[in-house]
């Protein structure tokens, strides 16, 4: 596989446990292994850009100003781990929200791909340099449509998703996605 330069990788579900419509901090919890894999990133230079669907934001869960202080908390919290997190992508919008200004069908929600598309051409990767990983369908989708080696983990949502997923490889966790893709071991 060639060096993989950048890597996608979804939030809740592949990096902390999903605990319907995680916005508070104390709520947040990094699954097993998910620090060791960025950090397995972050050493083999690899950018790492965290994708995410947050529908909580148009349905009335929590606003804006709330998913900001949990990603600020995640990021400083990575860091002090020795992560380096390029970027955090997010999409606030879902067609059936309640808040009126985040209530409609959008092309930066997964499986759409605006977000992603965005940065690659921002930082001129190859699609053949990028890999995601992610534990929905939604994800997978994304990447897909884009040509992307894909990673399904099996962590919360995946089980659900791998026996009919067009992902190119199914793993376990996050960590040994991070592993295989890096060919450690």
């Amino acid at each position: 596989m060639k060096r993989v330069k950048a890597v996608f990788i979804d939030r809740d579900g592949t990096l902390n446990y999903e605990k319907e419509y995680v916005y508070k901090i104390e709520d947040f919890e990094f699954i097993p292994g998910a620090i060791e894999a960025l950090r397995l990133l972050t050493d083999r230079d690899t950018k790492i850009y965290i994708i995410t669907n947050q529908a909580g934001i148009a349905k009335g869960y929590f606003n804006e100003e709330q998913y900001q202080e949990l990603t600020e908390y995640m990021m400083s919290y990575l860091t002090k781990m020795g992560c380096k997190i390029e970027q955090v992508l997010y999409c606030p919008h879902h067609p059936e929200g309640t808040v009126p200004e985040y209530t409609q069908k959008c092309s930066c929600r997964k499986p759409n791909t605006k977000l992603i598309e965005e940065i690659i051409e921002q930082e001129g990767f190859n699609v053949n340099e990028i890999a995601l990983i992610g534990d929905k369908d939604t994800d997978i989708d994304a990447g897909f449509k884009l040509g992307i080696t894909t990673y399904l983990v099996l962590t919360v949502y995946g089980r659900k998703y791998q026996d009919d997923t067009r992902s190119d490889y199914i793993k376990p966790d996050i960590l040994s996605a991070v592993e295989h893709l890096l060919e450690i071991r």
